[in-house]
């Protein structure tokens, strides 16, 4: 790819005359799009075409993510399909009614009024085998939501993205998913001079709590319950039959919350920007920006440079979570309090109906340290050995992911020489060495099948900053076969690679490395 100063100025983006014109003549996907968001009406978006890139390139696409929307491997190569036009906004195929929607949110634990998708399109809504799925445009130039931005996601942090979309699914963690990477010679200005991309995006919603901060804050409470209804509907059926259908759904999405943050905990991912506006109403991990998986293991680790303050630190994550369910618990009061009800107690009932998400937290992460841990029984000690562990890790950060991989290979009657070597302290490991062999010889566990269940659930690869800035670098150089090779070795995490540096320590220059939410 040509340096961003080679970029012609007659290279501008599509208008909405030249995007309509793109559509005509061409055969579509053979879907019917439901437009089911676009038709609760203007209140909740504006409709508008995308501003696509010109002389658009492929980057990568996604044969697992076009698997769920049951599309044919070929999809992306099939003239009449046109997609390489349609996924970077220049044309768009028969049904389809693109738009960006609104919403509000906190930011950083400020009330930061209306945001938006200001650089993000809905294409629509299709049915496939597993349940209707949207599909998205990030970085398809301005909307009305843009604010000061310029409606364009560079390169850069559209690999990272769409990268760790497809590692966080094969890793068993809910999120958005990404179906095709594009790029253009079309140049964007973020600290430097850097060049356009798009990622489609793909999910069965992108609401947010924002969302309904937004129509709650203003006092909309006609749109507010529109929805809450529209979502239930269409997402949560069962709360339509609770008693108080808002509450449940304020409920429902606490504990869907608490499972997602304790996956995080477990595998050591930091998203980074823990707003409100990037919640998913359903406990998806969504809006991937400076976000980083944990190299050596620091509880206190920041990985957004933009987060002076250490808000949104790993260790902080599950508690950050919870304030903004609070937020949201606020943004559904209006529908929660019922006629006559003294505000005090619909407030108590809300906060109640968040509640659930502690434990639903506690209990999932320990029940997937216990399996990192090959624990097959439940034990009272558990917790102990398991907040120990991490303590030791923490101790001196030994290397999260490898840690968890050596410690997959230990045996009840073998050395673990590999494993101990990562710690400088090695009488406080041989001691917490001892009570873990003395754990699992209460259960009879045996070595092999232990084994084999950790290596399911501990995996060797994870995006490590390092790897994404290789395929990054690469892809600046207009070469974009390592950002396709590696995801192919992000998608089955859990195998050794075949190239030992995808699962080695990360070189010393990777600790100069950082993100920031500039993207």
């Amino acid at each position: 790819m040509p340096a961003p100063d080679l970029v012609s100025p007659a290279n501008s983006p599509r208008d909405a005359e030249h995007f309509s014109a793109n559509q005509a003549g061409r055969v579509p996907p053979p879907e019917v799009w439901l437009n089911r968001f676009a038709a609760l009406g203007p209140a909740f978006h504006t409709e508008l075409p995308p501003q696509g890139l010109p002389q658009p390139v492929w980057v990568a696409q996604s044969t697992a993510s076009a698997a769920e929307l049951g599309w044919p491997e070929d999809w992306w190569q099939r003239e009449d399909w046109n997609a390489l036009e349609v996924l970077s906004g220049n044309a768009a195929w028969p049904g389809m009614r693109t738009l960006a929607s609104v919403y509000s949110g906190h930011q950083f634990g400020v009330w930061a009024g209306q945001l938006g998708d200001g650089r993000a399109h809905l294409l629509g809504e299709i049915a496939t085998p597993g349940g209707s799925l949207e599909l998205q445009l990030k970085g398809a130039g301005l909307t009305p939501y843009s604010r000061r931005g310029d409606g364009r996601a560079v390169l850069r942090s559209s690999i990272r993205e769409f990268l760790c979309s497809e590692a966080m699914h094969a890793l068993g963690i809910p999120s958005t998913r990404a179906l095709a990477l594009t790029a253009s010679y079309l140049p964007v200005r973020r600290e430097t001079l850097e060049t356009a991309a798009i990622v489609t995006r793909v999910a069965p919603s992108f609401l947010r709590f924002g969302h309904f901060e937004h129509f709650s804050h203003r006092q909309q409470h006609q749109e507010l319950r529109q929805l809450a209804d529209h979502f239930i509907d269409l997402h949560a059926p069962d709360c339509r039959a609770a008693s108080e259908p808002y509450l449940a759904l304020l409920e429902r999405v606490a504990r869907q919350t608490g499972a997602l943050l304790a996956q995080w905990q477990a595998v050591g991912f930091c998203h980074g920007v823990m707003n409100t506006d990037n919640m998913s109403m359903l406990g998806l991990t969504i809006d991937y920006g400076p976000f980083g998986f944990l190299d050596g293991f620091n509880p206190g680790h920041i990985c957004n440079h933009s987060d002076h303050q250490g808000r949104y630190a790993f260790a902080r994550q599950p508690s950050m979570a919870f304030w903004n369910l609070h937020a949201l618990a606020q943004a559904l009061l209006p529908l929660i309090q019922n006629e006559g009800e003294d505000p005090e107690a619909a407030s108590e009932r809300a906060l109640d109906a968040i509640e659930p998400y502690k434990q639903a937290f506690s209990d999932h992460f320990t029940a997937l340290m216990r399996a990192k841990l090959g624990l097959l029984s439940e034990q009272t000690e558990d917790t102990a050995l398991i907040d120990d562990w991490l303590r030791l890790l923490a101790a001196t950060q030994v290397d999260y992911t490898i840690a968890h991989r050596r410690l997959s290979r230990f045996g009840l009657h073998d050395d673990p020489g590999a494993l101990r070597d990562l710690f400088l302290d090695r009488e406080a490991f041989d001691a917490w060495a001892q009570r873990y062999r003395q754990r699992l010889q209460a259960e009879a566990s045996q070595d092999g099948p232990r084994q084999a269940a950790m290596r399911a659930v501990n995996p060797a690869v994870v995006l490590r900053n390092h790897l994404a800035e290789d395929a990054i670098r690469a892809a600046q150089a207009g070469d974009f076969s390592e950002t396709q090779r590696l995801l192919q070795v992000l998608q089955r995490p859990f195998d050794d690679p075949t190239q030992a540096s995808d699962a080695a320590f990360p070189p010393d220059w990777a600790q100069t490395l950082e993100v920031s939410c500039s993207s």
